[in-house]
């Protein structure tokens, strides 16, 4: 890849003045929602698929003795929506 395309894009990935990457806020989904959105907050967040962190939080909740409900509603509680 030649040294103007890469910079064109990581030009709208990273502040160019001070060479950081935008933050990334973690909010609940308002249109991703099964329940509260908060799978599909955390999807968006990180770039996955929703469908994937839905999938490990039932995994939690069954094998984990109920963590993943617990993580769910603590997260329902604590992450602002968007």
């Amino acid at each position: 890849m030649s040294r103007a395309r890469a910079a064109a894009r990581l030009e709208g990935m990273y502040d160019t003045e001070t060479d950081t990457r935008p933050a990334r806020t973690l909010r609940r989904s308002r249109s991703d929602r099964m329940v509260a959105g908060v799978c599909g907050g955390i999807a968006k967040t990180f770039g996955i698929d929703a469908a994937l962190v839905r999938i490990g939080l039932v995994a939690a909740t069954l094998l984990g003795f109920g963590t993943g409900a617990v993580l769910y509603l603590i997260c329902w509680l604590v992450m602002p929506e968007e």
